[in-house]
C-alpha cells in the first residue's frame, strides 16, 4: 500500500494487493467525487493508473502500466493485461480476460470473454466526431466469445455468445452467436460447432 499514490477517494485499499508504484483514484477531467472501489483480493501491478469512479470486482488482476479511466465497471476474477487501456465507460463481465496492449472504448463485455493481445475496440465512426462522446457507438461482446490477437472491432457492432474472431481480423459487421469469422473484412468461415 505504501507504493500507491492515492490522489482521490479509494474504497477497499486495505483488501487489495499493490505490487509496486501506481496511481489510485486519479481525477477525471470532470471530477465525479465517486471513489475508486477495489474488491477483496484485487491485485494492482506497478505503474498502473486507476481513475476515480471505477469499480474493480474481487480477485481481478490489473497488469503493469495499465490505464483504467473513469466510469469503468470490471467484474470479479478478471485479468486485465499489461499496458491495456480502458477508456471511459466500459463494462467487463466476470471471468473475462483482456490481454496486454488492448484498447477498449465504450465496450460492454459479457462473462468469460477472451480478448487476445492488442485487440482494439473503436467507438467513433467518423473520427474526430464533433459530438463525441455523446455520439459514441459502443460494441457489445456476449458471454464466452473469443477475440483473437490484433483484431479490430468497428463501432456499433455486436459479437454473439461463443463466437470466435480470428487473429488480425477487422470486424465491420455484427457476428452471430457461435459463428467463426476471420479476415479483413471479417467473413463467416464456419460455425463454432464445426470446430
Amino acid at each position: 500500500m505504501t507504493d500507491a499514490i492515492v490522489v482521490g477517494p479509494v474504497e477497499g485499499l486495505e483488501d487489495a494487493v499493490i505490487l509496486g508504484p501506481c496511481v489510485l483514484g486519479h481525477p477525471s477531467l470532470t471530477p465525479t467525487g465517486r471513489p475508486l472501489v477495489l474488491g477483496h483480493g484485487v491485485v494492482v501491478r506497478a505503474f498502473a493508473v486507476l481513475y476515480e469512479d471505477v469499480v474493480v470486482g474481487e480477485g481481478t488482476q490489473i497488469g503493469h502500466g495499465t490505464l483504467v479511466r473513469e466510469g469503468n465497471r470490471i467484474g470479479a476474477r478478471c485479468s486485465i493485461g499489461s499496458e491495456a487501456q480502458l477508456e471511459p465507460r466500459n463494462t467487463v463481465g466476470d471471468g473475462t480476460r483482456i490481454h496486454s496492449g488492448s484498447f477498449l472504448a465504450s465496450a460492454t463485455l459479457g462473462n468469460n470473454v477472451f480478448c487476445g493481445p492488442h485487440v482494439v475496440f473503436t467507438d467513433d465512426r467518423y473520427p474526430p466526431s464533433a459530438g463525441y462522446p455523446a455520439t459514441a457507438e459502443g460494441i457489445t461482446v456476449d458471454d464466452g466469445a473469443v477475440l483473437g490477437a490484433g483484431c479490430v472491432l468497428l463501432p456499433g457492432i455486436s459479437i454473439g455468445a461463443l463466437a470466435i474472431v480470428g487473429a488480425g481480423s477487422v470486424v465491420t459487421r455484427s457476428v452471430a452467436a457461435k459463428q467463426v469469422v476471420a479476415g479483413n473484412p471479417a467473413r463467416v468461415i464456419r460455425s463454432r460447432e464445426d470446430c
